[in-house]
């Protein structure tokens, strides 16, 4: 079988860590856990007991309906 040329194999691992590294965008963001309220970075950085980091996961955080069967 035939080897892949070197360009396709680093275009490949640069699209993953791409991929899998968010891109560079702010994807975290610190919140009071009782609150749910966005704070300043620094409480999280601090380790502030009460803070704790929040992360997006993509997805839309509105329940769907489903159907029932009667």
């Amino acid at each position: 079988m035939r080897k892949a040329p070197f360009p396709l194999l680093a275009t490949g691992a640069l699209i993953a860590t791409l991929t899998l590294g968010g891109c560079g965008g702010s994807d975290r963001w610190c919140e009071h856990d009782a609150t749910d309220t966005r704070v300043d970075d620094s409480y999280c950085e601090k380790n502030t007991p009460g803070y704790e980091w929040e992360y997006d996961d993509g997805k839309s955080k509105k329940k769907s309906k489903t159907k029932s069967k009667h």
